[in-house]
């Protein structure tokens, strides 16, 4: 989650917000293995892979907020925690596309802004700055994601359930790519003028 600069950082390794992290990580695979079980022949596994993202959302809001209750922020966690987001973002597009839930022009959408952002945290590097902080614009963003994938993974069946999980489903999608994009121009414009600085320094 967010977290402010002024807050005290540790080292240590094996605090609850970490584990919740690693947790997150753990069930990516999993995760994955369960929405794509259908595509290979398995049995339909969509209430066991609905099951996981939901605690993968409890586990992100709970890192980060015992994090900065019980001082426990720490650098592996600013890693570990942006990182568990995006794994599960491009699993969930896999898999969802793979199944043809989603359209390959929102994935691509999606993977496009991950690319751009890549791309930019190399220039950073050379520039000898770490990765950008994750900000609540971005934070709002794979939240919104997040909240879409399980609905339209519900959408895939019938009845009315079905019907709106495929209503607010595209609703967050909509606002989550928006936001997504939004929250890496920011990054872009951070970017340039760190970056600019450096030339003008020189």
């Amino acid at each position: 989650m967010e977290v402010q600069e002024t807050r005290v950082q540790t080292d240590r390794v094996l605090t609850i917000p970490n584990i919740l992290s690693m947790a997150r990580l753990v069930g990516v695979p999993l995760f994955l293995w369960l929405i794509l079980r259908p595509v290979f022949g398995g049995p339909n596994s969509d209430g066991w892979a609905l099951l996981v993202l939901m605690l993968s959302g409890v586990s992100d809001y709970l890192d980060g907020k015992l994090a900065r209750k019980w001082n426990q922020i720490s650098s592996l966690g600013r890693l570990l925690d942006p990182a568990a987001d995006r794994l599960y973002i491009l699993s969930t597009l896999v898999g969802l596309t793979w199944r043809e839930i989603l359209p390959l022009w929102l994935t691509a959408a999606l993977l496009a802004r991950e690319l751009m952002l890549l791309v930019m945290v190399g220039v950073l590097r050379r520039h000898g700055y770490p990765p950008p902080q994750v900000n609540f614009l971005g934070k709002a963003a794979t939240f919104n994601l997040m909240y879409a994938f399980p609905l339209l993974l519900l959408s895939d069946g019938s009845g009315w359930l079905a019907s709106l999980g495929a209503i607010f489903g595209w609703a967050f999608a909509g606002w989550g790519t928006t936001l997504y994009w939004w929250a890496g121009i920011l990054y872009v414009v951070q970017v340039r003028r760190l970056v600019k600085a450096d030339v003008v320094a020189d």
